[in-house]
């Protein structure tokens, strides 16, 4: 049985995935957020960076809905995981 916290870890990391799948999304998230190619492959799996990742979404809703529809959650649930991965 997996853990809420690696629930809201592939969560996140499949909103990540989504997130750059489109090369305008991925530049707007690596603008917002400060990080660059190589910081984002380094720390990928940080709840820091995977909890940002997810504020970048709740920052735009219509991202944030078609990622839920897209990973087969709610946008209830991936602010959940965000909100769980800043107290981690």
């Amino acid at each position: 049985m997996q853990t809420p916290e690696t629930n809201d870890d592939t969560l996140a990391l499949r909103a990540l995935v989504w997130t750059l799948d489109d090369p305008n999304r991925a530049m707007r998230l690596l603008d917002l957020t400060g990080l660059d190619p190589q910081s984002l492959r380094t720390s990928a799996g940080s709840p820091a960076t995977l909890a940002a990742a997810l504020q970048f979404l709740e920052n735009h809703e219509a991202d944030l809905i078609a990622c839920a529809d897209a990973i087969g959650c709610t946008p209830a649930d991936l602010v959940r995981a965000r909100e769980r991965l800043d107290r981690a």
